[in-house]
């Protein structure tokens, strides 16, 4: 008898047709997928669920992707879960502004459903099917 690990995904949007394109795309590759539309809702959803990755949005209404993404890095019991945003801003002041606020990988949109399964693999170090 064999163990199958199976990475739980928070995945923060407050676009809900992208947060219903990227939870497709990782619930599809057998991840467990958790759904947040603001950083407030994601903040009380990672202190129940630990969750053992998270996708975020930049811009979102009253916090957003970076300062979440501070926020969660500076507190000790999250501090290692890993993070990647995923964002239309595509100029290298947000990618560097992202790597600032210790995020662990930045994509920008539009991507390919290979290249956000690409990086979660390599933050869950999930096996490839």
């Amino acid at each position: 008898m064999s163990i199958t690990w199976i990475a739980t995904i928070l995945v923060i949007e407050d676009c809900l047709s992208e947060l219903k394109l990227i939870s497709h795309y990782l619930s599809d590759r057998g991840y467990n997928i958790i759904k947040a539309t603001s950083a407030k809702e994601a903040l009380e959803i990672i202190l129940e669920e630990k969750p053992d990755a998270i996708v975020t949005d930049v811009v979102m209404p009253g916090m957003s992707g970076f300062e979440l993404c501070r926020f969660i890095k500076t507190n000790p019991t999250n501090q290692k879960v890993p993070i990647l945003i995923c964002s239309s801003k595509n100029q290298a002041i947000h990618r560097l502004w992202a790597k600032k606020q210790a995020a662990d990988a930045y994509i920008t949109k539009p991507y390919t459903p290979e290249q956000l399964l690409s990086v979660i693999q390599s933050l869950t170090h999930k096996p490839t099917n």
